[in-house]
């Protein structure tokens, strides 16, 4: 993973999806690691996990796995309806992750290559190294999705453009933009979006992909708070009209304007086509 010259951006570009929750939804051993690290600023935060995750890439011996680190915990402080703020908590589970990402490659790259990323002894000593009841319940309830080279439309669903959004820049460069929202509403927004397309456009991708990210919203409680961090694409994009975009697409699926959706999606393909493309560029 390099930087651009000149700047602090990392590639590829990555963006996440997660949930916070309050800390009685978590186990009594979760909490006692979310209280040792509930003080700890977000950027610090993001600054320890790139440290780590260029120190693993680093090793001299292949291995991307983490070892023994304590699992980060990041924090979002959400406003009440009272004017005073709530904190979230959103656990890292860095290595159910990149168990699972393994596993993903393993299945997408074939020959030496895989071996040379994955060596088998390193898949070995990250199997053992995991607790079989802990890692089950961990991949059963995830609290990050990633992405990378862009946003996936579906994200957009579930937030708005007036929903709360943090501009995290550094001398005129945009850092990242989040957005964050009540899980009820974007799961309201998901099952609003699933049932026009069900009707207009069963064929579409977009749907498939709601309903499985629908499912997984619903297994968080319902007071969780929903992040969309578009990571360092958004220097690229931001301000982003994706969110409109992709509604109004699906308001004139549901009401037959052929012409209004075609718009929408032309306007979306040529904001993100190009940022996708990048993922070929030599």
């Amino acid at each position: 993973m390099t930087g651009a010259p000149g700047t602090g951006r990392m590639f590829p570009y990555v963006s996440f999806l997660r949930v916070y929750e309050p800390l009685d939804a978590f186990s009594d051993a979760q909490q006692l690691a979310i209280l040792e690290q509930r003080t700890r600023g977000r950027r610090v935060t993001e600054s320890i996990e790139r440290s780590e995750s260029l120190k693993r890439i680093m090793r001299p011996v292949a291995d991307p796995f983490p070892h023994h680190s304590s699992d980060l915990v990041r924090v979002l402080h959400f406003p009440r309806s009272n004017g005073t703020t709530a904190p979230f908590y959103c656990p890292n589970q860095l290595a159910v992750r990149t168990s699972l990402a393994a596993e993903s490659l393993g299945q997408t790259i074939r020959g030496p290559l895989i071996d040379i990323l994955l060596p088998e002894a390193a898949k070995e000593a990250q199997q053992a190294r995991l607790d079989p009841e802990t890692f089950a319940a961990s991949v059963a309830k995830l609290h990050t999705r990633s992405a990378t080279w862009g946003v996936p439309f579906s994200w957009f669903v579930l937030i708005h453009e007036d929903d709360l959004t943090e501009v995290i820049d550094d001398d005129g460069e945009v850092r990242t933009v989040r957005v964050s929202v009540t899980i009820h509403e974007c799961i309201d927004r998901a099952r609003k979006a699933v049932a026009n397309l069900a009707i207009a456009a069963p064929e579409l991708d977009l749907l498939e992909d709601l309903t499985e990210i629908t499912e997984w919203l619903e297994q968080f409680r319902r007071d969780a708070i929903v992040e969309l961090d578009y990571g360092p694409v958004a220097d690229l994009v931001f301000p982003d009209e994706s969110p409109m975009d992709v509604r109004l697409g699906i308001e004139c699926l549901a009401e037959a304007d052929m012409t209004g959706a075609a718009a929408s999606y032309r306007r979306l393909a040529s904001r993100w086509i190009p940022i996708r493309q990048l993922a070929r560029a030599s």
